[in-house]
């Protein structure tokens, strides 16, 4: 008995006593400080020159950019089995696969530059600087959200992110209206305005492409192609799917939306066109969503599993990051697991926070319709409910 005790306690402590030796490792490797890489060629359209053919990587933004995407990934897979186990109702959009969208715009553009999407929102949600509590939070209705329970999968807010939008397209508009904001601040600020290639048919969309090129607006018009509008391949919605050509007036590039460092030099040079006053460009991402187009999609009635399984193992983000990475000596494999092992851990964490966390009182039902105004009445169902409503 004592020798089986001894045993046990044995394989305990040497079990204890390997996570600080490989940390020891980890840290000990020599890594290289960055590395050049060359990356797909954008196609352009009334470009004479686009983004730079060559992008050079530091081995601090390619942990960085690897973190992001694992928490992006890793979110949206722990989303799918919350909406399954019901802690989650209602809509619910998911988006990996497409990591290297929401991580290489973010990276192209300053903090203090303006975003607005569709309803696909968790991953650009994240990027913006939503932490995954609020997100997770948000998605079931509490107290904790970024929306205070109230906004759900759709309706996701951050300081210059303004959605999370449900109608198909609207946000198109709204960020010309935000660019114009921008302009007329003369804050050499720029508005990312993101939509999918189904929302690229609709006459909104071309309205706000006319009025940012009449008035120069530092828009850039984002068009995220993951060729499915729902269940619709692109080639049997639109009659162009050159959606980077679509602006007609506005110059366009199309980029490889599965490369975060094609998507982060593409909206460098964007970003940079729009600010030197030329008015609007339109980027199109050529990407990839593993799920279906909501929850209650299989994804699989209009395309096959071995056409997802291709795209996993050929174009996947993340691998396709991971392999520069190690490859170049920027990483090692076991250092980019314990990132692994601590994205798991925290969206755990968060997983917690939020199925424990309170749904918000009836009593709050009316407040934050104004950002800032004093306190008033709102009427409910009938006329004798009222709710107050507080900024």
């Amino acid at each position: 008995m004592r020798k089986m005790l001894a045993a046990v306690v044995s394989r305990v402590l040497s079990g204890v006593a390997q996570k600080p030796a490989r940390r020891v490792l980890v840290a000990s490797y020599n890594y290289s400080k960055d590395a050049t890489f060359e990356i797909k060629k954008c196609d352009l359209y009334r470009l004479e020159e686009g983004p730079p053919l060559t992008a050079v990587l530091t081995r601090e933004d390619g942990l960085k950019y690897y973190r992001m995407m694992q928490v992006v990934r890793r979110m949206e897979l722990k989303a799918d089995q919350l909406y399954k186990q019901k802690f989650i109702r209602g809509f619910c959009h998911l988006c990996d696969g497409q990591e290297a969208c929401c991580v290489g715009l973010e990276a192209g553009i300053n903090a203090s530059d303006h975003v607005i999407t569709s309803y696909r929102a968790h991953g650009i949600s994240y990027t913006r600087g939503l932490s995954v509590r609020s997100i997770l939070a948000e998605l079931m209705g509490r107290r904790g959200g970024c929306a205070k329970g109230k906004g759900g999968s759709m309706h996701m807010y951050a300081k210059n992110f303004y959605g999370g939008n449900g109608i198909v397209g609207a946000q198109g508009p709204l960020g010309a209206g935000v660019a114009l904001a921008c302009k007329y601040l003369g804050n050499s600020e720029v508005c990312l305005t993101l939509y999918g290639d189904g929302a690229a048919n609709q006459g909104q969309i071309a309205e706000a492409y006319n009025m940012a090129a009449l008035w120069k607006l530092p828009c850039i018009f984002v068009c995220e192609n993951n060729l499915y509008g729902m269940g619709t391949s692109a080639d049997r919605a639109a009659a162009s799917t050159d959606y980077y050509k679509r602006g007609n007036f506005i110059p366009g590039l199309r980029v490889d939306g599965m490369d975060v460092l094609c998507v982060r030099e593409a909206t460098k040079f964007a970003a940079d066109y729009c600010r030197a006053g030329n008015g609007p460009i339109l980027m199109e991402l050529q990407t990839y969503r593993y799920h279906g187009h909501s929850m209650s999609d299989p994804g699989v009635s209009y395309r096959t599993r071995e056409e997802v399984q291709k795209v996993r193992s050929k174009s996947d983000p993340i691998m396709l990051l991971q392999e520069r990475m190690v490859n170049s000596q920027l990483a090692s494999i076991e250092e980019l697991k314990e990132i692994d092992a601590d994205v798991r851990k925290e969206i755990d964490d968060a997983v917690q926070f939020a199925t424990t966390d309170p749904e918000p009182p009836l009593e709050e039902l009316g407040h934050h319709i104004y950002s800032n105004n004093p306190p008033f009445e709102v009427r409910g169902t009938n006329q004798w409910i009222k709710f107050k409503s507080i900024s």
